[in-house]
């Protein structure tokens, strides 16, 4: 158990420490001559059953409230200490109120410095601090009355804590390792030590853990947890840990920064948050509001984005979004206070809900409901409201980690809820059995009037499909949902097209004499550059138009790809063409040339650029100057897709976001047979050399 004091200065916090545990817990220069705590203090005390409680004792002064918050936010069990002499005082209040707003609900007041008042005053402190409690989570503490100096009550304080340390249920281990940085330091010989509470989850010596929000690799070569060396530090224990790493020093690690599983590493600079202002705040908070945000050990600037229409009364409780002046580690479910930016005031706090919330459509009826079904803080119950509420699907794998779960909590939650798991690009999508089931009853319904409606048709685009269908699964979900399907007989794939098991586009008697003679001259040595329409029909002595007519009919079959006005080439004959282009791109750092392509596939020159200029146009591949790269999520397009083939990486995207439409010449606006065209846009973050 970790216990915290809290209380306006001068008030006998670190005297009431000191007496508890023997250690004066004042250890600066400044404070030693000051008589007055500035930083944080640290210290321990063993119970008779052979536990420690660790102590936290906080700055009183108004300049040090952050450094109070940054003490407070770790500790299960708050001491309030209020001096007989003086009575509640503005940091008395202020203090409480932050106890409050982080939610720390258990606690006990203490009446510090007895000697220094008579039985009256006592009597009258007592029930002015009454008064104060009403409303908040101290309402029903106990008050102790104690005197550091004659040692009255010492004795009684520690059997309560003692008896709390009994109680006291261990917080869970379960979830991934965090620990808030309070101090860190250079021991001779030892290296770069940190300290903190651990806020979840555990470490044991030689894990591998990242300092967040700066991305810093390091190692766990010691522990000592409670004051005591340990193998293992866990949830709710004081932990110092010496790391060792590249980069590790005591200049790249501060208070603020939090130790973590590497897993949880996703810094946030955007959160939906509950805030509760204080009632004492003296007028509403409006958009856009600039406050000093406190996490954990961290300070950060922030503004306040309202998501609802009127400002937030003092008193009153909303949801908001806080935009950060920088990222912060942080886990959905944390406390934080919010201070105005003068640092005189509490304004007020409370709980983050989305660590990734959207710059855009924030307050959209959508989005508000799916805050709302996140704001609930038991995971199976969020996730379960989640999956009823559009858009119908969770991304898995980023609502555990912004709730710092643990792989074992994340399996029990699929069996408990019975979900459907969708595994896209190391990426876990998830849909309740129920919307599964009428996923795979609708996606039949459509294909059948599809195929009825369009019986020459191979089939229907997988985009197309995936936006007429409830869940609108992301596209590399969808894709990996319909080779789930394949592969238990409910849909066929191929390529770009889906179609139920069964149905076959043939063609009539004279069309397919015809396309036999067509076919030998578009295969072969020739099949990287096949003769065009007028050199087919002079090569078979028919009009044209006939063989047009039929090449035309061939494509929406997909047997053919016009590459170019007039210019067919066969289905196999381009998936020999982007094999090619897929080599070429291993070959030379993820890129090639037009020239280094026409050289490998011996289709001269302009043939070549057609070609490339096909695959840009569906996306196959992204043209940046004379350079080309592969866009691995649409691969498939023209390959047949095996029925029980792997689900590879490369073959999970046919319809994700491809390359960028050249709007002015018109390229890109072309159809993909199947449904599919390339207009989808880039990631903003694509990197080019």
């Amino acid at each position: 158990m970790i216990v915290g004091t809290a209380g306006h200065v001068d008030h006998g916090k670190t005297a009431l420490v000191q007496a508890l545990t023997g250690v004066d817990t004042d250890r600066l220069q400044e404070e030693k001559a000051r008589g007055m705590t500035i930083d944080l203090g640290f210290a321990y005390l063993a119970t008779p059953s052979g536990n420690v409680v660790g102590f936290i004792d906080v700055p009183g002064h108004e300049r040090f409230v952050h450094t109070m918050v940054a003490g407070a936010s770790g500790i299960d069990f708050v001491l309030l200490v209020v001096a007989a002499d003086d009575g509640v005082m503005p940091q008395t209040r202020e203090h409480l109120a932050i106890v409050d707003l982080i939610g720390v609900k258990r606690g006990l007041v203490v009446l510090s410095k007895c000697d220094l008042a008579d039985p009256a005053r006592r009597v009258a402190v007592a029930a002015d601090i009454r008064s104060t409690l009403v409303g908040t989570v101290l309402e029903d503490a106990g008050v102790i009355p104690v005197s550091a100096v004659t040692g009255e009550g010492i004795d009684d304080l520690k059997c309560l804590l003692f008896e709390e340390a009994l109680r006291f249920a261990e917080r869970s281990a379960s979830g991934r390792f965090r620990l808030a940085v309070d101090r860190c330091f250079t021991l001779h010989g030892i290296g770069t030590v940190v300290t903190g509470t651990v806020l979840s989850g555990s470490v044991s010596l030689g894990d591998s853990v990242v300092v967040s929000p700066s991305g810093l690799a390091a190692r766990i070569r010691s522990i000592h947890a409670q004051n005591r060396v340990a193998e293992r530090g866990r949830a709710g224990s004081r932990c110092a840990l010496n790391l060792a790493g590249d980069g590790v020093s005591k200049e790249a690690i501060r208070r603020g920064c939090v130790i973590l599983d590497p897993a949880l590493h996703a810094p946030a600079d955007r959160i939906d948050a509950e805030l509760r202002v204080l009632p004492g705040e003296r007028r509403p908070i409006g958009q856009w509001f600039p406050v000093r945000l406190h996490h954990a050990a961290t300070e950060v600037g922030a503004r306040i984005v309202l998501l609802g229409d009127e400002p937030i009364a003092p008193g009153g409780t909303a949801k908001v979004q806080v935009v950060l002046e920088s990222p912060i580690a942080a886990v959905a479910g944390d406390a934080y206070v919010m201070r105005d930016t003068s640092a005189q005031r509490t304004i007020g706090g409370g709980r983050f809900i989305d660590l990734r919330a959207p710059s855009r459509k924030r307050r959209s009826p959508e989005r508000l409901a799916r805050l709302e079904a996140l704001a609930n803080p038991v995971p199976e119950k969020a996730v379960a409201t989640l999956l009823d509420t559009p858009p119908r699907y969770l991304d898995l794998g980023a609502f555990a980690r912004d709730r710092a779960l643990g792989a074992d909590e994340v399996a029990t939650l699929i069996d408990r809820l019975g979900l459907v798991t969708i595994s896209a690009n190391e990426t876990q999508f998830v849909v309740s059995s129920m919307h599964w089931t009428r996923f795979k009853r609708d996606l039949n319904t459509i294909l059948e009037t599809f195929h009825a409606d369009n019986p020459d048709l191979p089939g229907i685009g997988m985009e197309k499909l995936r936006l007429h269908l409830d869940p609108c699964l992301p596209a590399p979900a969808f894709a990996a949902a319909m080779r789930s399907l394949v592969r238990v007989g409910q849909i066929e794939l191929d390529g770009a097209w889906i179609r139920l098991p069964g149905h076959e586009v043939r063609l009539a008697a004279r069309e397919e004499a015809l396309w036999r003679e067509i076919e030998p001259l578009m295969a072969g040595p020739v099949r990287f550059h096949p003769p065009r329409v007028r050199d087919i029909a002079g090569e078979l002595g028919r009009p044209e138009a006939e063989i047009r007519k039929l090449l035309k009919l061939t494509g929406r079959i997909g047997m053919v790809h016009e590459v170019a006005h007039d210019h067919f080439f066969l289905r196999s004959a381009l998936a020999g063409i982007v094999d090619i282009a897929c080599g070429l791109a291993a070959e030379h750092d993820g890129q090639f040339s037009a020239a280094q392509f026409r050289d490998s596939a011996g289709s001269g020159r302009k043939v070549a650029v057609h070609i490339l200029e096909f695959l840009d146009r569906h996306g196959v591949t992204l043209r940046r100057g004379d350079l080309r790269r592969i866009n691995k999520h649409r691969l498939d397009l023209f390959r047949r897709q095996e029925n029980n083939g792997p689900l590879t990486e490369a073959s999970g995207g046919a319809s994700s976001p491809v390359g960028r439409p050249d709007f002015k010449s018109g390229r890109g606006r072309e159809s993909v047979l199947g449904g599919f065209d390339s207009h989808s846009l880039p990631p903003p973050s694509q990197n080019w050399p």
